[in-house]
């Protein structure tokens, strides 16, 4: 559940084991290729998700994004050749985080903003302690097919929540009479961003700054649940 920041108990717990046991051969191998092109695709498809949610609103994104991050949970136990294709399809909608900080900053303050972006990113630390630990205990007291259930529990829970209690927080910008609004390539150019980044001495240092210091992270992070299972 990317929305609310508590992420469903098998999304980051089965992955490896899965992994481990369709590519026994070439387990990491297989998990940089998918992690991979889920990030390219996230990458390329962000700037178009941003301003097309400019124009109809963000809560239909939130619901998109968070219904296909989550759709491949119950494949997990179904099909696991669809549930990796799926994990790396599902890239192009895995920006809920971009689709919440403009959500944020639609319905705040600018002097308030800052407090509401740490609090977003609490509440995704939060479930990074909260979603391994809470599967580990569930798949030694009673099944895996229990833990992927109540992930998918979890997924549907979330998209009801986001259709019936999540207010839309651009009410003038999707009204039927904007839907339709021409989007420019220049808005929907993920590469037009990065040209904008290099014509601002600072902003290009910061974003040299986060780069490197997320580079080695995402490496560890994408690597050290298979690690710590195969081990």
């Amino acid at each position: 559940m990317e929305l609310t920041g508590i992420q469903t108990p098998s999304s980051v717990l089965d992955l490896p084991m899965v992994l481990n046991e369709t590519f026994p051969d070439h387990t990491f191998l297989m998990n940089g290729l998918i992690m991979g092109i889920k990030g390219l695709l996230s990458f390329l498809s962000a700037p178009l998700i941003g301003a097309l949610s400019d124009v109809w609103g963000r809560k239909f994104f939130l619901l998109i994004t968070v219904f296909f991050t989550c759709a491949p949970i119950p494949l997990m136990t179904i099909n696991t050749w669809w549930f990796f294709a799926m994990i790396s399809i599902s890239g192009v909608f895995a920006v809920t985080f971009s689709v919440v900080f403009a959500y944020v900053a639609d319905v705040t303050e600018e002097h308030e903003r800052s407090l509401a972006y740490g609090l977003v990113s609490a509440t995704f630390a939060a479930s990074m302690v909260i979603s391994p630990a809470l599967g580990a205990y569930m798949m030694d007291a009673y099944s895996e097919n229990l833990v992927v259930a109540l992930a998918t529990a979890i997924a549907i829970l979330d998209v009801f929540f986001i259709l019936v209690a999540v207010p839309e927080s651009l009410p003038e910008k999707v009204r039927p009479s904007s839907w339709g609004a021409p989007i420019s390539w220049e808005q929907a150019d993920p590469f037009a961003a990065l040209r904008k980044v290099g014509k601002d001495h600072t902003i290009l240092m910061l974003c040299v700054t986060v780069f490197l210091s997320y580079l080695p992270e995402a490496g560890q992070y994408s690597c050290i649940f298979v690690y710590l299972k195969l081990v």
